[in-house]
């Protein structure tokens, strides 16, 4: 029961923040825009070391390995994963007009929700190797641990939920609509995670390697889009702030609850 709660628990996050366009009567405040990407950046960066590398070096070392070497080897591996993904879906980033991926003649709105579903994908796969890891009993991951991880993602896809249904609603979009688009970007994070936990119950032996592999994921979407899209115009500042505050309110509760 713990497990499939905590593998929803981030697209509930997400489902919440989508709701936010309810709400809303004019386009989004672009400095509440930039303190939410910063917001969810800080989060992943401190979800993607306490949650997802540190236990991978763990863990490595409880089986005889060197622990410095599936962390390095997963986390780039999920980079270049992220790169390849970034490189063929056609998607399209706030406060740009031009599409990234292979070339196709989807809508505007279409391309922003694959967006962000392709940052979903990297988080859904950090929850299911935490829970796979905790299932199997692992000393250096709990259920608790796992539980700080998915409602940690949940808070940073509040924010990110708004992000995506109060573009779509600007961009001429009905506000039901525009919930549905931000709330069906996030069921691929349950789907990730469940496919995850199969594999890695296969695999026992790579476990750190999938730790870090989702941790390098996470990072490339941080520093790829969320932290250049926070920094761009005017107000990078506050963007930074909320890099600052997102990442501290995980480490704590890493720390704390983990």
């Amino acid at each position: 029961m713990n497990i499939a709660l905590g593998i929803m628990i981030p697209f509930i996050g997400t489902v919440l923040g989508s709701g936010m366009v309810f709400f809303m009567k004019n386009k989004m405040n672009n400095k509440v825009q930039k303190l939410l990407l910063g917001f969810a950046s800080g989060v992943m960066i401190a979800a993607s070391v306490w949650s997802l590398l540190i236990p991978s070096i763990e863990m490595a070392q409880e089986q005889g390995k060197l622990g410095w070497i599936p962390a390095a080897v997963g986390f780039l591996l999920g980079m270049t994963f992220l790169l390849v993904l970034d490189s063929l879906i056609p998607h399209m980033h706030l406060n740009n007009e031009k599409p990234e991926g292979v070339k196709s003649k989807l809508k505007k709105t279409t391309m922003l929700v694959l967006a962000v579903t392709l940052h979903n994908i990297p988080e859904g796969m950090a929850v299911g190797v935490v829970f796979a890891g905790a299932l199997m009993g692992n000393n250096g991951i709990t259920i608790a641990g796992a539980l700080t991880l998915a409602i940690g993602i949940a808070i940073q896809n509040f924010p990110e939920g708004a992000i995506i249904s109060m573009p779509l609603k600007s961009e001429g979009e009905s506000k039901l609509k525009s919930f549905g688009y931000g709330a069906l970007s996030g069921i691929v994070e349950p789907i990730s995670a469940i496919i995850t936990i199969l594999l890695t119950n296969i695999v026992v032996p790579v476990l750190p390697y999938l730790l870090a592999f989702a941790a390098g994921a996470m990072m490339y979407v941080v520093v790829e889009e969320l932290i250049p899209e926070s920094q761009s115009g005017e107000h990078s500042n506050i963007g930074t702030i909320g890099v600052a505050i997102g990442f501290i309110i995980m480490m704590i509760l890493d720390v704390a609850l983990g």
